[in-house]
């Protein structure tokens, strides 16, 4: 059995093992392919792994021997699995491995904007606290999480989780969803009055044609000028350009992001030194237990594929 991993570096940049895969045949762990290189190292293949590098249907009906494709991610965009589908190749996705993993970045981001920690501890490690004539100071106004208002659209299993973060900090919560189903200490409401009443939006829903461009200037203008916005979900959600102008233009207070239209951010990203923005790159995933437990499940479907059963099928 011929195997390739085409973006193995990500999941596993040398801290966890790809040699239960290499047990089952003749396998190469790429680091990453570029777009020339995915058919060569494509053909002949059985199975093949794949995090953000695409297989198009114009790359999967030149390889006949394909029976799985599994994925390193729960998107599966990258994927044509209507084709897939269409051939009866198995295409298996990682569900709900970072749950717990993203709640926790979303309250980084939203500390950062409350406590300013970097820029405290950036002023110490440059002198400011020993030259202070006082015990302490601060270079930036400080506040508590206690008593504010979280609104979260979507409210799927990370948006639970969030919501129970913000209860223990004592927070409000409010949600925005589709399919409202009672969850102790969480009123539901519409988006707009979502947007009029929070103190920090963050963003929980999929990439859909909905969705897709859903944070634009109209989405912005109805939030707090006081208000912080969280975007751990997906990049296209946000209208790049709207929301680097409501920064600029006070329009609203901040904005902390994981994700990015296009990632690795191009040059002339509007948000690359916007106002009040912080930026992480795609990270909410990436600590070393999210991972291992990524490779788990990866391990797992791979298994149920070859006993017969495929399962975290996206099709």
């Amino acid at each position: 059995m011929k195997i390739t991993v085409l973006d193995g570096y990500t999941e596993n940049p040398g801290d966890l093992s790809w040699d239960w895969l290499k047990k089952l045949g003749d396998c190469t762990v790429y680091d990453r392919t570029p777009p020339e290189l995915i058919a060569e190292r494509c053909h002949g293949c059985q199975i093949i792994i794949t995090n953000k590098t695409p297989l198009r249907k114009s790359l999967l009906e030149t390889l006949p021997d394909l029976e799985y494709i599994g994925l390193l991610s729960t998107g599966y965009n990258i994927v044509d699995w209507e084709y897939c589908k269409e051939r009866n190749i198995p295409v298996c996705n990682i569900p709900s491995y970072s749950t717990n993993a993203v709640a926790q970045l979303v309250f980084a981001l939203i500390l950062e904007h409350t406590n300013s920690v970097a820029l405290h501890s950036n002023s110490v490690h440059g002198g400011e606290w020993s030259a202070c004539k006082d015990f302490c100071y601060w270079k930036a106004p400080l506040s508590e999480l206690c008593d504010k208002t979280l609104g979260i659209i979507g409210f799927g299993k990370i948006g639970k989780a969030v919501a129970n973060i913000a209860i223990a900090f004592g927070m409000n919560v409010i949600a925005s969803t589709n399919h409202p189903a009672p969850f102790e200490n969480v009123e539901f409401c519409s988006r707009d009055e979502l947007l009029k009443k929070s103190d920090f939006v963050t963003l929980h829903c999929p990439l859909t044609p909905l969705t897709e461009g859903m944070v634009n200037a109209d989405f912005l203008s109805k939030m707090k000028k006081s208000a912080v916005l969280i975007n751990t979900s997906r990049g296209q959600v946000v209208d790049e350009k709207a929301l680097a102008y409501a920064l600029e233009n006070d329009i609203i207070a901040g904005a902390g992001l994981d994700v990015l239209e296009v990632e690795p951010p191009r040059k002339d990203c509007p948000l690359i030194g916007a106002k009040n923005c912080f930026i992480t790159p795609h990270i909410a995933w990436a600590g070393f237990e999210t991972r291992k437990r990524l490779m788990g499940i990866c391990r797992s479907n791979v298994e149920a594929f070859l006993s017969g059963n495929p399962v975290n099928l996206v099709w």
